[in-house]
């Protein structure tokens, strides 16, 4: 597997780097906000490690420049900006972790490994979940309404699948950010509400109107009657 590290502090990139070649990870890396944008947008990587303060590119600004692409290639934002609220504008940005400065190697590679796993091919006896005039490829990830592509990121199709896979049942916002981030969050933040009303937007112009339901104090619902 290929991994890109983008990041300025050298110390830290050639530990980062150093470290993931050992695990028998391929990769490359960049000091620099703009070079680490092209390299992301033109190579395959398995994931990103991404730095949010680089020299001519802020780390938000590259990742939201990945996403606008289509690219949804996981990224896992490393960061020492620490604080709640930094941390809930990296998840909404579109990253699929955040791991603040200073951190233990294990958990880099933990946090690493929960990624890839979770983005792994799906290998089951049905690849898809239809609800409606709904479809949802598992395997490529791909969502329909009436056969017409809905063009969603990455964390907006698990949001989707665990409400369809969970359909008819009122889901917390807790376990929706556990099911897309895998780890537990302060469930006062909104990070689940703005992936939502993201989706739910898209699903909307897409001829699924009022698909997704909010059930007021105790989550969000797919009603499929």
């Amino acid at each position: 597997m290929k991994i890109l590290v983008i990041e300025d502090d050298q110390t830290t990139r050639d530990f980062v780097t150093k470290a993931l070649e050992q695990e028998g990870f391929i990769v490359d890396s960049s000091d620099d906000g703009k070079e680490g944008l092209m390299m992301a947008i033109s190579c395959d990587y398995q994931l990103i490690i991404l730095d949010r303060m680089l020299p001519n590119l802020d780390g938000l600004k590259i990742l939201s420049a990945i996403r606008a692409t289509g690219n949804n290639t996981p990224v896992l934002i490393l960061s020492a900006l620490d604080s709640v609220d930094q941390r809930v504008e990296g998840l909404t940005a579109g990253s699929d972790d955040y791991l603040t400065k200073p951190f233990a190697l294990a958990e880099l590679l933990a946090r690493i490994n929960i990624i890839l796993r979770r983005n792994r091919p799906i290998e089951s006896a049905s690849n898809e979940l239809k609800i409606k005039n709904l479809n949802i490829n598992l395997r490529s990830q791909k969502v329909t309404i009436n056969d017409n592509i809905v063009p969603l990121q990455n964390k907006e199709f698990i949001l989707l699948r665990y409400l369809a896979e969970n359909a008819d049942e009122v889901v917390s916002r807790m376990r929706l950010f556990e099911a897309a981030w895998d780890y537990h969050f302060d469930p006062k933040t909104n990070v689940i509400d703005v992936h939502i009303a993201k989706l739910r937007k898209k699903l909307d112009n897409s001829g699924a109107v009022d698909l997704i339901k909010t059930v007021r104090g105790a989550g969000y619902v797919l009603r499929t009657t």
